[in-house]
């Protein structure tokens, strides 16, 4: 997108830098990740960085409405709900696909969630490329101008809430088991919070204890969550001593209804130049004759289960559940990124965080997603090069 940094990019690449790359992540934790990193960077231009800010504004405009907790209430019908739910969401990831619209390149969403995502790598990852390519000093990974420390503080107040650490948890479901558990190491290391499974809490009266690595028994007064509910319904092998639903005293880094109602279920009220057509199956008056044209998705599912790319009458009239399901248009990828050997796509999430007090998120900087594949998640591409996650870089405002 930014052709000088491209080509310079694409002159010093190497597969020795990728793999120094590689190796210089690994060795911070002896541990690779079992994800696939892209080996470049994302160059963003200002023209696509600001159609980025408006359809994030779009975005955050429905989701700021007074009458939005009414309109996402039957999210929590369908899923259950948990006390305590806090004023907005803390955190929001909204992703679009590089796309081609009447011979022009467009940002569209493809989808929106109000969980947290790879918010402590995408930090290492700049300075990990950086070694191996120093003129990206040049360039920024933050959208609105941050420095390093703004950042880091902006995340660590986020998470932590100005509450002590040993008291502030990262919660996850068997999280030495997660692909994404290099952030968890992250967030660990550079904030100071510990890494807790969920079948390692104790429940006493309504408050959350944890052992710490002494043994001590230490209260928790915050959780950052990362537990994927759907994961948690479905690993009936787990003995938890406490329920989300439970009226608990603790804060909530992400508190779990904002998971259901800033998902897939909200895609069928944005209107506008950079969202698609998309309508709940339970809301279909009849089901279209172009099926090739569109996708099928589940409303609630993470990293692509469950989407029917190629859909069949069948398939809509198989689904019993209808409400919690989705038919949207498909949107044409544009191959914008040159590799070696041809063009890749790309999705860009933008990562924002939502401070208790402030009155708009922040945007904070951008995780890419590079793909040859039909689909564009790490999984769907494994067998390639020049694809998988990396990070968006940005122009230095003067």
């Amino acid at each position: 997108m930014i052709s000088k940094y491209r080509q310079q990019f694409n002159e010093l690449f190497s597969n020795e830098k990728y793999n120094n790359l590689i190796e210089d992540i690994t060795s911070d934790f002896d541990y690779k990740p079992t994800f696939r990193i892209a080996e470049t960077p994302f160059f963003i231009s200002n023209e696509l960085k600001n159609q980025l800010i408006e359809g994030c504004n779009d975005v955050i405009d429905l989701i700021k409405k007074e009458n939005f907790k009414q309109l996402t209430e039957k999210s929590l019908e369908l899923n259950g709900k948990v006390p305590n739910e806090d004023e907005h969401t803390t955190f929001l990831a909204i992703d679009f696909g590089i796309c081609e619209e009447d011979g022009k390149i467009i940002p569209k969403l493809i989808e929106v969630q109000g969980f947290p995502s790879l918010y402590n790598f995408q930090y290492e990852l700049y300075g990990k490329f950086k070694k191996q390519y120093p003129f990206l000093e040049n360039l920024t990974p933050y959208i609105v101008g941050l420095s390093d420390e703004e950042y880091s503080k902006i995340i660590e107040e986020t998470i932590c809430n100005h509450l002590p650490k040993e008291n502030v948890i990262l919660l996850e479901i068997e999280p030495e088991k997660q692909n994404t558990k290099i952030d968890f190491y992250y967030c660990k290391r550079n904030i100071g919070i510990p890494i807790v499974c969920v079948t390692d809490i104790e429940k006493i009266g309504n408050k959350l204890f944890y052992k710490n690595e002494s043994g001590q028994q230490i209260l928790i007064k915050r959780i950052y969550n990362r537990v994927i509910f759907d994961e948690l319904e479905l690993r009936k092998d787990l003995k938890l001593n406490f329920s989300f639903s439970d009226n608990l005293e603790v804060e909530w880094a992400g508190h779990p209804n904002w998971f259901f109602r800033i998902s897939k279920f909200i895609l069928p009220y944005l209107k506008g130049p950079y969202f698609i057509e998309t309508k709940l199956l339970s809301e279909l008056d009849e089901i279209p004759n172009d099926l090739e044209n569109y996708v099928l998705k589940p409303i609630f599912s993470f990293s692509g289960s469950g989407v029917i790319f190629h859909v069949k009458r069948e398939d809509v009239e198989a689904i019993s559940e209808k409400e919690l399901y989705i038919l949207q248009k498909k949107v044409n990828y544009i191959p914008i990124v040159q590799s070696p050997d041809g063009k890749v796509k790309a999705e860009v999430r933008v990562l924002c965080a939502w401070s208790k007090k402030a009155s708009y998120p922040t945007l904070l900087c951008a995780l890419v997603r590079l793909s040859r594949g039909e689909m564009i998640g790490v999984k769907f591409n494994m067998d390639k090069d020049w694809v998988g996650g990396t990070l968006g870089l940005f122009e230095k405002s003067l």
